[in-house]
């Protein structure tokens, strides 16, 4: 036992590999999916604007202007846009800005969705009733009608790069407190009847160190599980609002539900190099972050890993014989 207890718990990486050996191969085929098309996400969000041919804003190089619509050539592989810009560039600068409004959007519904779902499980009583009321009170806003009223509020239906990002940010994140609040909270209520909690108020400890030191530690487990689905509705909320014609203004950032509403005529016209990039780089960059955020969850689920590990051993799980 204290060799046991010596060792500690298994490298994460360790314990993944276990997980994915032990996982059937939809769970695998999803997690790997997804976590390959996350990480072109992130790459594009991270070194795709040193990749890009030309800024996001620039419609003109040494021999002149771009030209609107242009097809696809030698110096601009996608094309260009209604407007002039470069096809690839913008797709590739619109990445860094999808990424810039998830962590905008986490950021700051985290923290108080995790705050007030600590105070509310453990207090528990009147605040419990009042905080979950207002939870489920925050149900009733759609979040993209709210990030349009944001949008309006906040810059006047035209945004530049700060005021959209901290408007569909600020929406997201009221869309996102419920969720966060609520996860936190079942876990501070069964965590707080746990031995170790109880057997620290008889020796007297405060309830802020109660609460910070032993409870919360022990609450958020998920939250990195949550943080991978929320992403995906994040992207949707952006670029929504910039299909609506609420986000952010071409020569402030690259946004690809801008460009994918500025692409539509295209479509009908024949046009397929302005609205297929920014249009697939949605579709792709929510499903991959959907998928990890699935597969993750069927990895931390142990239902779900019992069932794997009897799947590969043959054993069954109903507790039942195998027959000769």
């Amino acid at each position: 036992m204290a060799g046991i207890l010596a060792r500690g718990p298994a490298p994460l990486p360790r314990r993944l590999r276990a997980r994915l050996r032990t996982a059937g191969a939809v769970q695998r085929a999803m997690l790997l999916t997804g976590a390959g098309l996350t990480a072109l996400f992130l790459l594009a969000a991270l070194i795709g604007p040193l990749l890009a041919p030309y800024g996001y804003a620039r419609l003109q190089d040494a021999s002149g202007l771009f030209g609107a619509q242009q097809p696809p050539s030698g110096a601009h592989p996608l094309g260009t846009t209604i407007a002039g810009y470069d096809v690839l560039s913008r797709t590739l600068w619109g990445a860094r800005t999808a990424l810039e409004i998830i962590l905008a959007a986490l950021s700051l519904s985290v923290v108080p969705g995790t705050v007030l779902g600590l105070v509310s499980g453990y207090l528990g009583g009147r605040v419990d009733r009042t905080l979950v009321g207002l939870a489920d009170a925050l149900y009733a806003f759609p979040p993209l009608l709210l990030a349009v009223v944001m949008s309006i509020v906040i810059s006047g239906g035209r945004s530049s790069l700060a005021g959209g990002l901290g408007a569909a940010a600020c929406s997201v994140a009221v869309a996102f407190v419920p969720q966060y609040f609520r996860v936190v909270r079942a876990e501070v209520v069964r965590v707080k009847a746990e031995p170790y909690v109880d057997a620290a108020r008889v020796i007297g400890t405060s309830t802020r160190e109660i609460m910070f030191r032993h409870v919360l530690r022990n609450s958020v487990r998920t939250l990195p599980l949550i943080f991978t689905i929320n992403a995906s509705e994040a992207i949707l909320t952006l670029a929504g609002l910039g299909f609506l014609g609420f986000g952010i203004e071409p020569n402030s950032a690259a946004e690809w539900g801008y460009d994918l509403n500025r692409s539509v005529a295209d479509v009908t016209s024949g046009l397929w190099w302005t609205a297929l990039p920014p249009g697939l780089a949605i579709v792709l960059t929510v499903l991959g972050t959907t998928l990890l955020g699935e597969g993750l969850t069927d990895l931390a689920d142990p239902r779900l890993r019992r069932r794997g590990a009897a799947a590969v051993s043959g054993t069954p799980t109903d507790g039942g014989t195998r027959d000769g």
